[in-house]
């Protein structure tokens, strides 16, 4: 018997919908907009589930997740040290080798064009590392 609430069977882009609705509030509506920002910079990104509820968004490899906190949305590069990030978006995880990420917190201006700039730049660098 199912559970009530069960994930089983859902997929990843259902089990977001139900994120964004059961937070409720600013970090909903924030990462509702995020994910919207990067499905119109890329119509062919691939939405994920993984590590237990984290949003995820993929095009020949992984380019970013969506994770929310208390006080914070989080918006993670994958490969964010690799991309040119001439707005300066890039906010937090700043000391690795590899990740990059921006936080958002509550009343945070997006700056559309810069992200959408962003996930073009990820796609490019996942698509050119898949070809080799």
């Amino acid at each position: 018997m199912k559970k009530s609430g069960s994930q089983e069977g859902k997929s990843p882009s259902r089990l977001i919908d139900e994120r964004i609705e059961e937070l409720g509030d600013w970090r909903g509506e924030m990462l509702g907009r995020l994910r919207a920002l990067v499905r119109e910079a890329d119509p062919d990104v691939v939405e994920e589930w993984k590590w237990r509820g984290v949003p995820v968004w993929s095009h020949d490899g992984l380019i970013c997740t969506g994770e929310t906190y208390k006080n914070v949305v989080k918006m993670t590069f994958a490969k964010g040290a690799a991309l040119a990030d001439p707005a300066r978006l890039f906010n937090a995880s700043l000391e690795g080798n590899t990740r990059r990420a921006i936080d958002f917190h509550e009343g945070a201006k997006i700056d559309a064009k810069a992200l959408k700039a962003l996930v073009h730049a990820a796609v490019a660098l996942n698509k050119s590392k898949a070809r080799r």
